[in-house]
């Protein structure tokens, strides 16, 4: 197989605009992906992800999310498919939540739009929800909603076109250490390059046990889509946007394209194998969503499941992402520790790793795998 200057295993968001951007910088570019972009086992798969800018006190990823909206949206418009849906956000606190009060302060200092509201002014404007008798809301009017899967099947259609090579096919572990020259593939070919970016998600542990093992933590996240009544639009765009109530730890995406209102906990799940895991939602979990749906969105309460789906976080220990070179191989990235928040995050994430393998420069302390801790202990939402 012909040798060119930086091979990207994993087509999901990260590994998706990595490649391409470093294409578009003139390196010749192949991508690996085991499933396919958007696949139903990848944490990039499913239908739709929240764009936010709200992330407490840290700005980085407020400046990355704002980013990276331009990105994705300048996408949508190239693949004229609505892949970005502006329904806003709301973040829904409860009392002097101080994730919420810094997220304020950061959004303010950046000049992010944004407005805060009362129980009483966001249940005027909202009255399908019920946030609760000490609740305050903060509301990002331009942000909102990404047509996950559709979009990352988006950019590896426009990346191929820009000249990315594109191979289906499963990456074996690697063995040697020191400078990799080649890695093996699933079909018995050997792939060479110059540089290799692992940017597969739940599959770093496996590729790389010993040193991801313990620091790549796979959870088991359940998903839930509940069809509104017949004719009742209150719970599609405009009237209802994506939400996120960071106390209860559940968020949910309004009825977009007729899928059904998303609700799913963010509480992180028990271990899981994306390749063999079975794929089935828990009666327990339903009745727990269930009973959210019921307190919070009342004319929901016993709504039919429509729809669901069980997919994987895959985090480092406290949430910040791993986007640094192998401790072992000197010409080996590894882009990953992104679920739960990091989807939003592709292109600046692609930027990042693009930069640093072009141009150079040092890695940030927050994504340097020394950082990486064995305990898991969020500490980023």
């Amino acid at each position: 197989m012909t040798s060119r200057d930086v091979a990207v295993i994993g087509a999901g968001s990260f590994g998706a605009w990595t490649a391409w951007l470093l294409r578009r910088a003139g390196l010749s570019v192949v991508l690996v992906d085991a499933y396919g972009p958007g696949n139903s086992r990848a944490s990039s798969g499913g239908e739709t992800r929240v764009i936010r800018m709200g992330y407490g006190s840290d700005e980085t990823y407020t400046r990355w999310s704002r980013r990276s909206l331009e990105r994705w949206t300048e996408l949508s418009r190239e693949a004229g498919d609505g892949l970005f849906h502006r329904t806003g956000v709301l973040w829904i606190a409860q009392g002097e939540d101080p994730l919420t009060l810094a997220t304020l302060s950061t959004l303010a200092r950046l000049g992010v739009a944004h407005e805060r509201l009362s129980r009483a002014e966001a249940e005027t404007r909202w009255p399908q929800i019920a946030s609760g008798p000490d609740a305050w809301v903060v509301h990002e009017p331009d942000s909102g909603v990404l047509m996950a899967r559709r979009a990352v099947q988006a950019l590896v259609d426009r990346a191929r076109r820009d000249g990315v090579d594109y191979v289906p096919a499963r990456v074996v572990p690697p063995a040697e250490k020191g400078r990799l020259a080649a890695v093996a593939l699933s079909n018995g070919e050997r792939l060479p390059a110059g540089i290799f970016v692992f940017a597969c998600g739940p599959w770093l542990p496996k590729l790389f046990p010993g040193l991801l093992g313990p620091r790549i933590f796979v959870t088991r996240q359940e998903v839930f889509y509940f069809g509104p009544p017949a004719g009742d639009t209150r719970f599609a765009p405009p009237a209802l946007p994506a939400w996120v109530d960071f106390a209860e730890q559940v968020y949910g995406i309004p009825d977009i394209e007729g899928r059904g209102f998303k609700v799913a906990p963010d509480r992180h799940g028990p271990p899981f194998d994306p390749d063999s895991g079975e794929r089935v939602v828990t009666p327990a979990a339903l009745a727990s969503v269930r009973a959210y749906v019921g307190r919070h969105f009342p004319a929901l309460a016993v709504a039919p499941l429509v729809g669901s789906e069980v997919c994987q976080y895959e985090n480092t220990s406290n949430g910040d992402f791993l986007l640094d070179r192998h401790p072992e191989h000197e010409n080996v990235w590894l882009a990953g520790g992104g679920s739960g928040h990091g989807f939003k995050h592709g292109p600046a994430v692609g930027e990042y790793l693009a930069a640093r393998i072009t141009t150079g420069g040092p890695v940030e302390e927050k994504f340097a795998f020394s950082t990486k801790a064995t305990v898991q202990k969020r500490s980023v939402f």
